[in-house]
């Protein structure tokens, strides 16, 4: 699984390697009143790619990290109600 992987990811990076290889054109970009910039068109669709994934991403990852502070806090108080003389629960085999 894990080469399966491997080659997905080395066939994306070909792909756009060969992309901004052949599209590589300069594109003028109007900014405010009359300032234009002149940017290659890879920089242009890569930082716009970012800045369009930058805020998905970060959501979440706040939304995982409370998920786990949330579960770090349940497994405490779990742990906290049990009794100190208590056995650990056996979760491999059912008692008959």
């Amino acid at each position: 699984m894990q080469f399966l992987k491997t080659l997905f990811w080395v066939l994306i990076a070909v792909v756009v390697t060969m992309f901004c290889w052949v599209n590589n054109v300069v594109v003028p970009l109007k900014l405010w009143g009359d300032l234009e910039a002149d940017v290659k068109l890879p920089v242009l669709l890569i930082v716009s790619f970012t800045l369009g994934w930058l805020p998905t991403w970060l959501l979440m990852r706040t939304r995982v990290w409370s998920h786990r502070r949330r579960m770090d806090a349940m497994e405490r108080n779990r742990q906290a109600s049990m009794p100190a003389d208590a056995p650990p629960a056996d979760e491999g085999e059912p008692v008959i």
